[in-house]
């Protein structure tokens, strides 16, 4: 992959990922990023014991969490947003030279109010002054369902597109490879400060849009309406499936479309 950006670092092709998390994203990015040849750690909040084989069935291997961070490339966050305090002193000791990408979304109802996002911050520079480093902010902006089951090759036609954003110019390159590893475009959304207008509520949110349609809806997004449209979209969804259950990708994208463009 060509160097980009501040840090010329000389990143491989092939890299070491270690994932924090494996929920509905965390496990399809752990199937997906072996699958493409990645050499893969997993880690859940329970134990190594505790991760279900479907998680692992294309070679990502379960670790204790302080080992998944241990001599990686990159580590990709997958957990509730209000946890991410807690493994700040797990990354404290993570090299600078470390991606760190952060697939998380701020949800009120499953993560306990954090006071800062609710009068504003940025959700990704929430995370980043957590974790004292930077960060880079992908997958966050698609459903579970489309994120397992919609990914194609380069060059499909409708090829689905997710923004990628990031203070270091080297770091994004990074996250928007990994990206196209597993089945998507990675899309260029510049800076992390800019990285709210792929928050839940945005039109690039959840809404399946393609390479050539992203750049309208990142440049539509409303700051102000994010969160209220956010919580009708999570009052929809709990009214039809209840409040712990992922919807269907036709359902949600057709959703987020209604309620978010």
């Amino acid at each position: 992959m060509p160097n980009a950006g501040n840090r010329q670092q000389p990143w491989s092709f092939w890299m070491n990922i270690g994932i924090l998390g494996v929920g509905h994203i965390g496990k399809t990015l752990s199937r997906k990023l072996s699958a493409a040849g990645h050499d893969v750690k997993v880690a859940n909040s329970r134990g190594p014991e505790t991760i279900d084989a479907t998680v692992l069935f294309t070679g990502a291997r379960p670790v204790p969490a302080s080992e998944a961070v241990d001599g990686v490339d990159v580590v990709i966050i997958s957990i509730p947003l209000d946890r991410v305090p807690g493994i700040a002193p797990m990354l404290a000791g993570v090299p600078a030279k470390t991606v760190v990408i952060d697939a998380s979304n701020y949800i009120p109802g499953r993560d306990s109010e954090i006071a800062a996002i609710e009068a504003g911050q940025v959700e990704s520079l929430w995370v980043a002054e957590q974790l004292g480093r930077s960060i880079v902010k992908a997958w966050n902006s698609i459903g579970s369902d489309s994120f397992a089951l919609k990914g194609t090759p380069p060059g499909t036609r409708g090829r689905i597109a997710l923004p990628v954003a990031a203070d270091d110019d080297s770091e994004r390159a990074v996250g928007m490879a990994l990206v196209e590893d597993t089945g998507f475009d990675g899309f260029d959304a510049g800076p992390l400060a800019q990285s709210w207008r792929q928050q839940p509520g945005a039109p690039g949110y959840c809404t399946d849009l393609t390479r050539e349609e992203m750049p309208t809806a990142l440049a539509g997004a409303e700051a102000a309406r994010l969160p209220k449209r956010r919580d009708l979209s999570g009052a929809a969804i709990a009214e039809r499936y209840g409040e712990r259950t992922n919807p269907d990708t036709e359902y949600l994208v057709r959703l987020s479309r209604a309620l978010f463009m």
